[in-house]
């Protein structure tokens, strides 16, 4: 752990390193364990990564007898593990969303995206959302809109549009407001032609703020009219975590690139990007190859999550039990004024801790208080937003009803000590 001058370092946003650490050693379905033993409730799911609950069975059997066949091989040759998955994977998609490119992780696959849109069109320009992440690598750090997550390197060729943020937004939760911004972007800083556009459905490390109403349509629009092509980021939002199998379906559109990561592999390193086979065509020019992105050990577990997520009504439970605990966590903003806002959608879900509700003053000391006391009752939850005031909760998509129960009643306990 770092510190400076003596004094510990606080996580920035999210949640990763807290002023009193616990060394977790085991974990099963929504349950982490220390080495002490102790249960831990997971409502962060290792940064909305662990989909079908830790240690799923299936999951752990597929790997293991993947592992005892073959490790690695590249993807030179064939190997029926990977082709399985890219196949169950594209039948997930919509319209002509069918080429597959396996990555290791989100940033890589954010990475991919933007230089295929940029290829595919031969602009240069990219346009992405303030507040987004999208990776902490050169071209994905460049279109991350968040100042603490970027180092200062040379980073090109992004606009940044406004944030179309129904709780802190300029507009409400007027989407068509927000998107005339992008036409403005592409009118005044770019030659009139675009790459392409970059976005969350819901913006996870940004404090879960789901986007207004109406302004994806209309951001695509606008887009599609420059010539660009339209990434859907759903490293986070993907894998039925919204209630949604993707993020980007509640809002009614359909992207040309579509990434993911985290909840694909259940907490294996693994990654892709979905395009169409038009699109696709542009890494032929050269040689594209990731040396583990398709590694058979990753793709078995990414087929057996997706099996899983079937098989256990995955999809359906995140949406039940999501709104479920959105009901619950609203009935704590009922109760006390440091709640500012409750959002998001089935298991990926944020609460807005302020001081002043009017002028939605940030709570940053309360917010750490409160995570420690819940942790000390057994619950674990992340934090993120610009400001670190928004509780995170994307537990594994397994959770019921009585966990929620005990996560609001722990944070409502809390709370009413303050």
């Amino acid at each position: 752990m770092m510190n400076d001058g003596g004094n510990r370092i606080e996580n920035r946003v999210d949640g990763l390193f807290n002023k009193f650490c616990i060394n977790i050693v085991d974990g099963k379905k929504q349950y982490l364990f220390d080495e002490e033993g102790r249960r831990y409730l997971d409502a962060f799911g290792g940064i909305a990564t662990v989909c079908c609950g830790h240690c799923h069975p299936d999951v752990v059997s597929a790997v293991v007898k993947q592992m005892n066949r073959i490790q690695h091989s590249t993807v030179l040759y064939l190997n029926h593990a990977i082709a399985d998955f890219a196949e169950a994977l594209a039948s997930k998609m919509p319209g002509d969303l069918k080429v597959v490119f396996f990555t290791n992780s989100g940033t890589e696959a954010n990475e991919l995206a933007l230089m295929m849109a940029r290829l595919y069109t031969g602009c240069q320009d990219i346009i992405s959302i303030r507040n987004g992440y999208h990776g902490n690598a050169a071209g994905t750090m460049g279109a991350t809109a968040q100042s603490i997550w970027k180092f200062n390197v040379v980073q090109s060729g992004v606009h940044h549009t406004l944030n179309p943020d129904p709780y802190r937004g300029v507009f409400g939760s007027d989407g068509e407001k927000y998107a005339k911004d992008v036409q403005d972007l592409i009118n005044f800083g770019t030659s009139g032609h675009v790459a392409g556009f970059i976005s969350e459905a819901i913006q996870g490390v940004g404090g879960i703020i789901e986007l207004a109403p109406g302004y994806l349509p209309a951001a695509y629009s606008t887009i599609k009219k420059a010539g660009g092509l339209c990434i859907a980021d759903e490293v986070q939002s993907g894998f039925a975590r919204t209630g949604s199998f993707w993020g980007f379906e509640s809002h009614g559109v359909v992207p040309d690139i579509v990434t993911m990561a985290k909840g694909i592999g259940n907490g294996i390193p693994l990654g892709a990007v979905v395009t169409t086979p038009e699109i696709a065509e542009v890494l032929t020019r050269r040689s594209y190859f990731n040396t583990f992105g398709g590694n058979p050990v990753c793709t078995a577990a990414g087929l057996a999550v997706l099996n899983v997520i079937e098989k256990e009504k995955l999809q359906e439970n995140a949406h039940v039990v999501g709104s479920y605990l959105k009901e619950r966590l609203l009935s704590l903003k009922d109760k006390y004024e440091l709640v500012g806002d409750v959002r998001g959608r089935g298991l990926m879900l944020g609460l807005e801790l302020v001081t002043d509700r009017k002028l939605k003053t940030p709570a940053k000391t309360e917010i750490v208080h409160v995570m420690e006391q819940m942790k000390d009752m057994g619950v674990l939850v992340g934090k993120g937003g610009y400001y670190g005031n928004v509780f995170r909760i994307t537990p594994p998509l397994c959770f019921t009803k009585e966990d929620a129960d005990f996560l609001v009643d722990a944070m409502g306990y809390t709370l009413s000590k303050m």
